[in-house]
């Protein structure tokens, strides 16, 4: 553990991760003072307030970019500024049973390490390891990192997260994928693809990676790792030396964790109902999830039998492709329902895509829109218009969708829903009826963020559903 005793320390931004700060740092620190523009009870409202005299060291909120005012100003007197992982890392205590710090998984991407991170300790506790998910999701890590019957965190980590973290050690490391998101913030793509590769540096036992993601590949080759490291990849294909993949529907592993030399069987993907759609098939990116999650805990020693079963029994988290309601209309004899199916956790293009691309052409009406954070969505609707019936578009900036919609599917039926509108869902899902058909499914699945119209994604998810059941109960009265 780092010691602090003798410093002042600034905590930047009185969010969830800054008051966990605030309560992990007070009894270490000699003082802490605290920085928020918009909340009346910090000691600083502004940069120009700010006694750096003072300051031992800024760590900051990831609402604050690189960029920002305050941040310039403690670079420029030489203070550092880290973020609350960084601090995590540097307060962690002895596990009790250990009598070391709890070893760390780290896990980042664009898009599915909320799913890959729940997997992975849903996996580990399952055989007896204290191993909870914590970071973006879950606990603070900072709570997380002091708590002393913690065998082993599994900890997700946003971009953000990284940009400011600098001494992490990881046991095992994984990256997801990686697609335009969050530029806005980072300053360009190389910059943002440079923070995900923090996670790499200097990790001990396994650095696993999406080998059907030609950018992560590469990251993955170009990390510096200590000399125990194996780098393991994942893929949907059939896997090369050194892999973990799929041949015909039954995940193989290549790459030497299970003991082998050759390629071994170690599951059909069958076994994961959780991760299959209605018609058998894996859902093909919360599929890569798992099979990241895998090689992941059998990179860090896990058992092997143990991790499958626990694999066999994980069900995705709220918010991650989830059928929420089901219409059955009696129009002849077709019983074929309608699925109202939330993934409101695909808050970028890329997770649409994957999202879109599950279902078959022509049967889906899809809910789009929201806070497109600088984003254009040319690639999306361009490759996705076919899997449509219809499109429903909702959200404060509705252009670049709009915009999109019309180059690549001018014939497309699409609904605005307006911006100003006092029931943006209830009037979607009243839109999107009006064009599903026995079969379809009506699926939410933005490529935006929330915050324009919602809460928090997890808000939109929960508005979709109520919405959905709403309007199934007045039309099967």
């Amino acid at each position: 553990m780092t010691n602090f005793s003798e410093s002042t320390v600034l905590v930047a931004g009185l969010g969830i991760s800054g008051k966990s700060v605030i309560e992990a740092l007070t009894p270490q620190v000699a003082r802490v003072v605290t920085y928020d523009q918009k909340k009346p009870e910090a000691d600083y409202h502004t940069a120009e307030e700010i006694r750096w005299e003072e300051i031992s060291l800024v760590v900051t909120s990831p609402a604050f970019n690189p960029r920002t005012d305050f941040i310039l100003a403690a670079q420029q007197r030489n203070i550092e500024v880290i973020s609350e992982v960084e601090l995590a890392w540097r307060l962690r205590v002895e596990n009790k049973r250990m009598q070391e710090p709890a070893p760390w998984i780290g896990i980042t991407g664009t898009n599915g390490k909320t799913s890959t991170t729940e997997m992975t300790s849903h996996m580990l506790q399952s055989q007896g390891y204290e191993a909870p998910a914590v970071g973006n999701i879950g606990k603070a890590v900072s709570h997380a990192a002091m708590d002393c019957t913690n065998d082993v965190l599994c900890v997700e980590l946003s971009s953000f997260q990284l940009h400011f973290t600098y001494s992490l050690q990881l046991d095992c490391a994984a990256i997801t994928n990686i697609s335009a998101d969050h530029l806005d913030w980072h300053g360009g793509m190389e910059n943002y693809a440079h923070d995900k590769a923090t996670v790499y540096k200097n990790v001990r036992k396994a650095l696993v990676y999406n080998a059907d993601d030609a950018r992560v590949q590469q990251l993955a080759m170009q990390a510096e790792v200590q000399d125990s490291c194996k780098r393991i990849g994942v893929t949907l294909s059939q896997p090369q030396q050194g892999q973990i993949g799929i041949v015909n529907d039954w995940i193989v592993d290549n790459s030497g964790l299970t003991g082998k030399k050759n390629a071994v069987k170690l599951l059909n993907v069958q076994e994961l109902p959780n991760l299959l759609e209605p018609n058998g098939k894996p859902y093909p990116h919360l599929l890569q999830d798992a099979l990241i999650a895998l090689a992941l805990v059998l990179g860090f020693g896990a058992n092997l039998e143990k991790s499958l079963e626990g694999l066999r029994a994980f069900a995705p988290g709220g918010h991650r492709i989830q059928t929420v309601a089901q219409y059955a209309p009696i129009i002849g004899e077709n019983l074929s329902s309608i699925r109202f199916i939330d993934d409101s956790k695909a808050t970028n293009a890329h997770a649409a895509e994957a999202s879109l691309t599950s279902f078959r052409q022509h049967s889906v009406v899809w809910i789009g829109g929201g806070l497109a954070k600088g984003s254009r969505f040319d690639d999306l609707i361009e490759r996705c218009a076919q899997r449509m019936r219809a499109a429903v578009i909702i959200g404060a900036n509705q252009e670049p969708m709009r915009d999109a919609l019309v180059k690549h599917a001018p014939d497309l039926s699409v609904t605005y829903i307006p911006a100003n509108s006092d029931h943006v869902m209830r009037d979607a899902i009243a839109a999107a009826m009006q064009y599903a058909q026995p079969g379809d499914v009506v699926l939410l699945a933005p490529a935006c963020a929330s915050m324009d119209q919602f809460v928090s994604y997890a808000d939109r998810g929960d508005q979709f559903a109520q919405c959905a059941k709403q309007w199934i109960e007045t039309h099967n009265g």
